[in-house]
């Protein structure tokens, strides 16, 4: 089976993307179909669609445009990665930020830093099944037929905070610019409402508050860098920014990401190659 689309009003086949799908062998070759680099740009589409916090990227400015606090520190030209809630608001996969103009972020960008969002999927369910992977490699490795490393100790009160493969899991960066949007009143309420549904806090924040100075943002995406998961079955590499613009909602909508429902199954390197 293979993941399709309609692209360039060519007759195609829209379905659920389930794992399988992501993991399935060619019939003929036995080997992993990658998808295409549109078919990734789907993918990521999704995910942004779905995700609500990225890391925001940038770089410190020199101390002319910085505080005198960041001078002293000798910060000038150092990165930094900082969470912040994003939203998918509008319909070319330009993320909407609702900029609060006190942060560091914000303050960077402002004072001209290029501006990195990086997202990764993460699954609402975990896997049915973890990967068949340690009862291969515990015949090689001594220590890890360790049970204190490979089983968690059944007394253990301590979830796993991340019982799946985040490795093979779908991640991206967007690389870009901030722009102002300034929306009629009509738009701004539209806008408001799209984030807030994401983020309810975020009510507290909005343009006009009390608390905060804030405004209406977007990231313009001007490249994207995808890794899909593992290179033997996903796309890693730059995604054309035209094919990550032309994704529209149905495409997004027409596919399922790994984790998306109960009772999934991840990966494995067992010779049977069972999901």
């Amino acid at each position: 089976m293979k993941f399709t689309y309609a692209v360039a009003g060519l007759a195609a086949t829209a379905r659920a993307f389930t794992p399988a799908d992501i993991f399935a062998k060619d019939a003929e070759t036995q080997e992993h179909r990658i998808p295409s680099t549109f078919e990734s740009a789907v993918i990521a589409r999704r995910v942004l669609a779905l995700t609500k916090l990225a890391t925001m990227s940038t770089i410190f400015p020199s101390t002319h445009g910085g505080s005198a606090n960041e001078a002293e520190l000798g910060l000038e030209g150092l990165p930094i990665g900082m969470m912040d809630y994003v939203a998918d608001c509008e319909e070319e996969g330009d993320p909407t930020i609702l900029e609060i103009t006190i942060a560091t972020t914000f303050k960077n960008a402002r004072a001209g830093s290029n501006l990195t969002i990086s997202m990764n999927w993460v699954p609402p369910y975990p896997p049915a099944r973890r990967m068949a992977f340690l009862s291969r490699l515990s015949a090689y490795i001594p220590f890890l037929s360790n049970s204190e490393y490979n089983t968690p100790p059944a007394h253990s009160s301590t979830p796993d905070t991340v019982p799946y493969s985040a490795a093979n899991l779908p991640r991206f960066s967007l690389i870009g610019y901030l722009e102002d949007i300034n929306p009629d009143p009509i738009s701004a309420v539209k806008l408001g409402a799209c984030f807030t549904y994401k983020h309810p806090d975020a009510k507290y924040w909005l343009p006009g508050n009390a608390i905060h100075k804030s405004q209406w943002s977007r990231l313009v995406v001007t490249k994207v860098y995808f890794v899909g998961g593992f290179g033997d079955r996903a796309y890693i590499g730059w995604i054309p920014i035209e094919e990550w613009k032309s994704v529209t909602r149905s495409d997004w909508e027409a596919i399922k990401l790994p984790g998306e429902e109960r009772g999934w199954s991840e990966w494995t390197v067992d010779q049977a190659g069972d999901l």
